[in-house]
């Protein structure tokens, strides 16, 4: 059992930055795979980026390239998704999310193929994110 919560949601003008954290309990030692993803009203849940644990491999969405960083702390427990140079278009729930068991390719493809989302195993509450213009 793995859970997940996020924090550091809010709201933003166009070009700010938000840094949101996701803190993993439980059996975290057996999540390999771990990620933000983000739904807006009306729109498909899409992945943002994902980070495979211990060995520290990242994977991007194409729309976040150059703007987010997702990275783990020391303990290894905790997710962040460092977001710069925010849009509009970037207002969302975000939510964190893992899937034990896994493997890099696995993992990637949660972001790649978006009809992969349905088999991730673990999500967080949500946080809301912001970016007015």
């Amino acid at each position: 059992q793995v859970q997940l919560v996020e924090s550091g949601g809010g709201s933003v003008q166009a070009g700010g930055s938000l840094r949101l954290s996701c803190a993993a309990s439980g059996n975290t030692s057996s999540t390999l795979c771990m990620g933000w993803f983000r739904q807006a009203p009306g729109k498909e849940r899409e992945g943002v980026a994902v980070i495979y644990r211990g060995a520290g491999f990242t994977h991007y969405a194409d729309s976040v390239k150059g703007r987010f960083t997702i990275s783990q702390d020391n303990a290894e427990n905790t997710v962040i998704l460092q977001m710069n140079s925010l849009y509009p278009e970037d207002t969302a729930m975000y939510y964190c999310a893992a899937d034990p068991p896994s493997w890099w390719g696995k993992c990637q493809s949660f972001i790649d193929r978006r009809e992969r989302i349905s088999g991730v195993s673990y999500w967080g509450q949500g946080t809301q994110v912001t970016v007015s213009s």
